[in-house]
C-alpha cells in the first residue's frame, strides 16, 4: 500500500524563495545583454565626422575632414590620450593632453617621441615614411600605430 504523505510549507519559505527565483531571473537577464556579442563595437575616443562632412570634403579633393581627433593609447595600465590636429590637405600636429604626473615618470620617451612623430608629420611626410626614434622604438611605433588609425578614421576617401 501507498503512503499518503504531507508536506507543510510555511508562507514565509514560500516568499523567500520566488524573491530568490526573480533575482536570479534578473541576474540572467542581466549577464545575457552585458554580454551578448552581437554588440556594436564601440571605439575609444575617436572623434568620427558626420557623412555630410565626408561627402562634401570628397567633392573638394580633399586628403582629410580637417578637426581635432582625440583616441586614447593603452601603455600597460596607464592610458595616455592623444589629441591629433589635421588640416584638409596635411597633419598639422599630434600631442599629448592630460598626461598623469605617474604615467609620465614611468614612461618618461613618451613626450619626445610624441614631439618627434609631431615634426615630421607636420612637415608633410608620409606615416609610412615617419622614421622612428632609436631610443624608444617600440614605444614610438605604438603612438604611430594609433596616429596612423586617426588618419585613416579622418580620411576623406
Amino acid at each position: 500500500m501507498s503512503r499518503t504523505r504531507i508536506v507543510i510549507f510555511q508562507l514565509k519559505e514560500i516568499i523567500y524563495t520566488a524573491i530568490f527565483v526573480g533575482l536570479g531571473i534578473l541576474l540572467l537577464i542581466l549577464l545575457f545583454f552585458m554580454f551578448w556579442p552581437g554588440k556594436a563595437k564601440e571605439t575609444t575616443g575617436t572623434a568620427s565626422p558626420s557623412a555630410v562632412s565626408k561627402k562634401s570634403a570628397d567633392a573638394n579633393g580633399d586628403k582629410y575632414i580637417a578637426g581635432v581627433y582625440n583616441s586614447e593609447l593603452a601603455l600597460g595600465d596607464a592610458k595616455i590620450n592623444l589629441r591629433v590636429s589635421l588640416d584638409k590637405d596635411r597633419v598639422k600636429s599630434v600631442e599629448i593632453i592630460n598626461m598623469k604626473e605617474s604615467v609620465e615618470t614611468m614612461y618618461p620617451l613618451i613626450k619626445p617621441a610624441v614631439k618627434e612623430i609631431s615634426d615630421q608629420l607636420a612637415q608633410d611626410i608620409s606615416p609610412d615614411q615617419v622614421v622612428l626614434s632609436d631610443d624608444s622604438p617600440y614605444t614610438s611605433q605604438l603612438i604611430l600605430d594609433t596616429v596612423c588609425q586617426i588618419i585613416d578614421d579622418a580620411s576623406a576617401q
